[in-house]
């Protein structure tokens, strides 16, 4: 009787042992599998890049050489056309739903911008259409599609190796936030210049994502509220064309977002 209950134990260590192993085991591939995502996600956006424009130049020098060539061979009096620094036309045939590009200096946010048929579609779907965590950024589906309607709205996943938008929680610092106001959005059409104004986590509240208003002036009274719970929010002394909010997720409560809110400035800061 002994040893068959010797023998039964050492069964069940056995057992204990090879399903420890297969636990390990699956474990690690999925730790090998998310780490070959992440590589292949990373090598992604910087090909996207590539093909977006040059990066020794800051986007704007490009802009206005590329002006500056216009208007001396045409030789014309009238303003040269816009000429986007972004090769959208390239980075459409990758992927049609570009709608824009986003960089923010000093930071890890230089990608494209894309707009699906719901707000589902880019949530873990790649700029080429793979599976991917990651996801793209992507401009709210009721927001106007040349991101010029009343409220803007551009989601990006908090990536723990920095990607996508895992900056837009360091503005919820009042120094980083001073440090990092200037950036831009930039469309087929024209670049846009935004400045931040305000930044803090809440709860997903869906009047965040509001983007029709009956009037203007109640597009102005509802800027005035989202800016209302930061500290050290730029309140701006005109009436507010456009809101640009760029949403991710926060992790200080259960199913919080910071929500980081910018204005169009001029070109010159």
């Amino acid at each position: 009787m002994a040893g068959k209950k010797k023998q039964g134990q050492n069964l069940l260590h056995i057992i204990i042992l090879l399903s420890l192993v297969c636990i390990m085991a699956v474990s690690g591939f999925g730790l090998v599998k998310d780490f070959l995502e992440k590589r292949r996600d990373q090598k992604e956006y910087e090909r996207i890049a590539r093909i977006a424009g040059p990066e020794e130049q800051t986007v704007q020098e490009t802009a206005a050489s590329k002006e500056a060539e216009i208007e001396s061979e045409t030789e014309q009096e009238t303003e040269p056309p816009y000429i986007s620094p972004v090769n959208f036309e390239e980075l459409a045939k990758i992927n049609p739903d570009i709608v824009g590009w986003i960089r923010i200096p000093d930071t890890n946010i230089n990608y494209p911008i894309v707009q699906g048929k719901d707000n589902d579609v880019y949530l873990h779907k790649s700029f080429e259409g793979e599976e991917s965590q990651a996801g793209c950024i992507f401009l709210d589906f009721e927001s106007q599609k040349n991101m010029r309607g009343y409220n803007n709205i551009l989601y990006g996943h908090h990536m723990r190796d920095g990607s996508m938008f895992k900056d837009v929680v360091l503005y919820k610092e009042e120094e980083y936030f001073k440090e990092h106001q200037y950036f831009e959005l930039y469309t087929p059409e024209e670049t846009i210049h935004l400045k931040a104004v305000a930044c803090y986590y809440t709860e997903n509240d869906p009047m965040v994502r509001k983007t029709r208003f009956k009037t203007r002036e109640s597009f102005q009274q509802f800027v005035k509220e989202m800016l209302k719970p930061c500290p050290y929010a730029q309140i701006p002394d005109e009436p507010v064309g456009s809101l640009y909010t760029l949403v991710t997720c926060s992790y200080e409560e259960e199913d919080t977002r910071t929500v980081l809110f910018a204005v169009e400035v001029s070109g010159t800061h």
